[in-house]
């Protein structure tokens, strides 16, 4: 780990003028768009960028427009000043930490929506979080200009929307999907997981335990129907208060699939007391 503090901007033209002399110097730039309370997976993330790109730059913001009126936008976890130390120490280059007018000024009135996955699950259960997604991660690449960005894949849908509109959009930049870190336990890190009760704590591990239960009853010729109805028995015997959504998805249509399609997915949410967690593997190991 480096030991340097990281360099900190908070303006679109101090952020280009920055990108613009790493690229003149021959450098290839890596992009992290964070909403901060950083944790491991995000940490993973910068190592992901380092390996493959000369700078990196991560981004600090947390976007209002992803949030449902009755979400958590005003509580949600902030510590500037330790994210962007944990980001240093681990070699992020440049931390760019806008204020909401310099990504949403007054009268801006443009948003990017994805039709089709964007409409399922997440897009189902917190609607305009996608479109808040797209339209902020749009601003964030067309901003950095970047060669590579990396996501996790615990939000595995949120980054197939990212790659839609990237695509869709003609943004030169290569989306890296990065694997989920977890807990030693199996928890999926999630900044969310700080509002979990000691009790809380204890069960959210069934909700990955109960997907690989899953995959193993699809390996073994249960059909998707009955194998996702077991998974969803033993997630809430564990004591998760409702289901949103927990079975086999199309990761192309986010269509709920009737058999092991190439690249299908298991995914889940689950509410765990008032906090809701989001999980999930690949249907073929």
């Amino acid at each position: 780990m480096s030991n340097s503090a990281i360099e900190i901007v908070r303006t679109v033209a101090d952020l280009r003028t920055r990108i613009s002399a790493w690229r003149a110097a021959g450098d290839r730039i890596g992009l992290i768009p964070t909403m901060g309370s950083l944790h491991e997976g995000h940490f993973s993330l910068v190592a992901a960028s380092r390996a493959v790109t000369d700078r990196t730059c991560a981004t600090l913001f947390v976007n209002p427009k992803q949030f449902g009126p009755n979400e958590d936008f005003e509580t949600y976890p902030r510590d500037e000043k330790t994210d962007a130390a944990a980001l240093g120490a681990r070699g992020a280059d440049l931390l760019y930490i806008p204020d909401r007018d310099e990504i949403y000024p007054d009268g801006f009135a443009t948003a990017v929506t994805v039709a089709g996955i964007g409409d399922k699950l997440e897009g189902v259960f917190r609607p305009g979080f996608f479109t808040g997604v797209a339209t902020v991660v749009a601003k964030l690449l067309l901003q950095a200009a970047p060669d590579d960005a990396f996501f996790g894949e615990k939000d595995f849908q949120q980054l197939c929307v990212v790659r839609r509109l990237t695509q869709d959009l003609n943004i030169p930049v290569e989306i890296h999907g990065c694997a989920i870190v977890r807990e030693a336990d199996g928890l999926a890190l999630s900044s969310r997981n700080a509002y979990l009760s000691a009790p809380e704590r204890a069960i959210a591990p069934t909700l990955q335990q109960a997907l690989i239960s899953f995959r193993d009853k699809l390996q073994d010729g249960v059909a998707v129907g009955d194998a996702a109805e077991q998974a969803r028995e033993i997630v809430l015997a564990a004591g998760f208060a409702k289901i949103d959504y927990l079975s086999l998805y199309d990761p192309t249509t986010f269509e709920e699939a009737g058999d092991l399609t190439p690249g299908a997915r298991i995914l889940a949410a689950a509410w765990l007391g008032t906090t809701r967690l989001i999980d999930n593997i690949p249907a073929q190991i």
